[in-house]
């Protein structure tokens, strides 16, 4: 089957909607019947006619110079195609997502463990890995460098240094101080992103001497120009066709696997297909980033701020990636959602040789968030006040400022989602049976041994993209034959656009039946799937295109009842004047026209950050309050967290069951990096990259989500006045479970994940 043509079949008609339609309506998802039938089109499905299998060499080590490589066995093997190298590329054939600093394949040095040598093209996906193992690399070992304290006066890992950023944040009065001052020490493990199905692609060539490649790519406009930049080919001549995406956060953004697909597919002259091991799929993609913060806490004899110094050392792996944005989260955000009238803060992010990072839901403000609220624990122990109250005295509000000098012009009721959380009823002291207790069913803890806490977290993310990115977003909506079709190149990676588009058209031009066309890179860009960007962005610009074609549908209406359009209104499929003269349905008046229109959403524009870490550095920013309760066995230091209530400020609920399931699976996310999740290495070498050596949050795990409020004060700036939804929880969460671990053990909690270690009490 010849992936294009199966591209073109007319798209499945969406489910029906029991509960409504428009904006507001809980509508299912889009794919819900692909998904759950088994027919949604992964790019691990693919199939084409005259398919040959890709694998890759990967190196063994963290560090290590390349003295020669010997691909002869591997090429003499029956079956093999081809194998490439960094030979097979033009000169300075570099990509990255930031920064351009990252070789297709490594040449004379590699800088992480797993990186890519070479690739194999074979006629059955055995023989490829065969041959890629087959590949002959003699290695002069170096000495790694993985602590990222160390890469400062260590010799330089890359031509760029190892250094990637720096940024001082200077704010209000040095000299300020408070009567009680409080330190700490908080490390943060290295999160994967873990996704439900590993990265998988299909390349086939281009008559034209181009390259097509179907993949899973969530941005697929930043993976053409990074192919086409590395084969030497104009943007024109690469086309990017995106598959089912089986859920991203962040982790499907880069073009390192598309790449040598690419180039193998030009090679062979024959398509070409990927799917990447797990242990694969650990070792290549991009993580949370690793991060040391060191705090100072100043407040006054009645608990309120004065000053928070910080100094933010980040370990940004092998390559820069995204992670001067993830230090300028960290860094804007280092005082949380409080107002504080004095900041100094150092923040830092470097080249090591461990795993790359890069862009996970919530970078930087999740590593912060849990730093300054173990913070705000240990001020509130040293003011004899409740944890839950000091952070009332100090809450931010619309109208204040950040350290950065912006003012928060959002919404901003940070106060309110406090007191929601605080003000929740807590669940029984009595699990009730013997299963619920720590450490599961199979556990050995005991009854008597059980500890409750109770922990308070607030957290804060920002929304699109920052410090001057262009954020824009085109979309067209076409309504012919009574149906509509958005044509939009933003990625469906599980947040629901889809479904949000299909609801704004609805909401605006009253056609219930709605289609989302395939995306590719023929199509305008609509950037990166991440900090909310297409429910405000490309939301905004299906919006802008409906309200077109609303025009030029009543336009003709009113002309000819001699009167202005802006008289007209369309609900429940009828459109009516507003002196019930003019009364008819959608249908009839769609009935034998074509209509479309194409617009652009741009948000308003930001600024970089100034040498003194000061700038309007953000469009708008998001809010979060979670009240975790846990239970801790204090002989064997195993957690259970029982429930997380969470207060969330959303602007506008758009699809409440959607909404819904984005928080609980945020929550859920939240609660892996705060208990289990880290991929640990050793002198840079992956330990156990496979789903049995990182554990993952199973249903047995994920705690009761009460959402005990959304705040609904529209954004006026934002299309609907909706607000991000999906990273805020994952920001909070790991905070508020270490403070009620904090409150059952009495043990200081400064490590995420949480160790056995750090919650026994001895």
């Amino acid at each position: 089957m010849n992936p294009s043509q199966e591209r073109t079949a007319a798209p499945s008609a969406p489910p029906a909607d029991p509960e409504g339609h428009g904006i507001g309506a809980s509508l299912p998802a889009t794919d819900l019947a692909a998904k759950t039938e088994g027919t949604f089109p992964y790019a691990a499905d693919l199939w084409a006619e005259g398919l040959l299998w890709a694998a890759l060499h990967r190196s063994p080590h963290a560090h290590a110079r390349i003295v020669s490589v010997d691909t002869s066995a591997a090429e003499a093997m029956p079956g093999v195609r081809v194998v490439v190298t960094h030979r097979d590329l033009p000169d300075a054939a570099d990509h990255g997502r930031g920064v351009r600093d990252r070789p297709v394949f490594a040449h004379d040095v590699v800088r992480h463990h797993g990186e890519p040598v070479a690739a194999v093209a074979a006629d059955h996906p055995d023989t490829a890995r065969l041959a890629a193992a087959a590949i002959a690399v003699e290695y002069e070992l170096l000495d790694p460098v993985t602590d990222p304290q160390a890469a400062f006066e260590a010799e330089p890992l890359h031509p760029d240094g190892n250094l990637i950023r720096h940024i001082p944040l200077r704010y209000g009065d040095p000299q300020a101080a408070g009567e009680v001052v409080v330190e700490g020490t908080y490390r943060i493990g290295r999160q994967d992103p873990a996704p439900i199905g590993a990265e998988a692609g299909l390349a086939v060539p281009r008559p034209d001497g181009g390259v097509e490649i179907y993949a899973a790519a969530t941005d697929p406009h930043s993976v053409r120009d990074q192919v086409s930049a590395c084969l030497g080919l104009a943007a024109d001549r690469v086309k990017v066709v995106v598959t089912g995406v089986p859920g991203a956060t962040g982790d499907r953004e880069d073009g390192s696997m598309q790449l040598p697909l690419g180039l193998l597919a030009l090679r062979t002259g024959s398509p070409v297909k990927l799917l990447a091991t797990r242990e694969e799929s650990f070792l290549g993609h991009a993580h949370r980033h690793p991060t040391l913060l060191r705090y100072r806490h100043h407040a006054d004899a009645r608990g309120k701020l004065v000053k928070v110094e910080a100094q933010i050392l980040m370990d940004g792996g092998a390559y820069a990636d995204t992670s001067a944005d993830a230090l300028a989260a960290a860094v804007s955000f280092s005082c949380g959602p409080y107002v504080v009238p004095h900041a100094f803060v150092d923040g830092w992010v470097v080249r090591t040789n461990n795993p790359p990072s890069g862009h996970v839901r919530g970078e930087g403000a999740m590593q912060v968030c849990a730093a300054y609220e173990g913070q705000m624990d240990k001020l509130a122990a040293a003011l004899g006040m409740e944890p839950a109250e000091l952070r009332a005295r100090n809450v931010m509000a619309t109208g204040d400022l950040l350290p950065t000098g912006q003012t928060v012009t959002c919404p901003a009721p940070v106060a309110e989602l406090l007191t929601a959380v605080r003000e929740a009823p807590l669940p029984p002291e009595d699990p009730g049976e013997r299963a619920l207790l720590p450490g599961g069913p199979e556990g050995a803890g005991e009854p008597g041994v059980v500890r409750r806490g109770v922990g308070y977290g607030l957290g804060m993310v920002h929304m699109l993209g920052a410090e001057g990115a262009d954020e824009v977003a085109t979309a067209t909506v076409r309504v012919s034959g009574g149906a509509a079709t958005v044509i939009c190149a933003a990625v469906e990676t599980g947040q629901g656009f889809a479904t949000l588009a299909r609801q704004i058209v609805q909401e605006v031009l009253g056609v219930d039946e709605v289609h989302t066309a395939p995306v590719d890179t023929d199509q305008p860009t609509a950037g990166p799937a991440c900090h909310g960007r297409h429910t405000w962005v490309s939301g905004g610009a299906v919006e802008r295109a409906a309200k077109m074609v609303r025009t030029q549908l009543l336009q003709p209406l009113a002309q000819k009842f001699g009167m202005s359009a802006e008289l007209l209104t369309i609900a429940d499929g009828k459109i009516t004047s507003y002196d019930g003269v003019l009364s008819t349905t959608v249908a009839e008046a769609l009935e034998g026209k074509e209509l479309w229109a194409t617009a652009q959403c741009r948000p308003h524009p930001t600024e970089p950050l100034d040498a003194n870490g000061q700038g309007d550095a953000f469009v708008g920013m998001a809010f979060c309050a979670v009240r975790a309760v846990v239970d801790v066995d204090v002989e064997l230091g195993a957690v259970r967290v029982v429930e997380m209530a969470v207060a969330q400020d959303v602007g506008k609920v758009l699809n409440p069951r959607q909404l819904a399931a984005r928080i609980e699976a945020g929550v859920t996310q939240g609660v892996g990096a705060a208990l289990m999740e880290n991929l640990r290495t050793n002198k840079g070498i992956v330990r156990r990259p496979d789903l049995t050596g990182y554990p993952l949050p199973t249903a047995l795990d994920a705690p009761d989500v009460r959402i005990v409020k959304l705040v609904e004060e529209r954004d006026v700036v934002a299309p609907f006045g909706a607000k991000a939804a999906s990273a805020a929880p994952v920001v909070t969460s790991p905070a508020a479970i270490a403070a009620a671990v904090r409150a059952a053990t009495g043990r200081p909690v400064s490590r995420l994940p949480i160790r056995p270690q750090s919650a026994a009490v001895q």
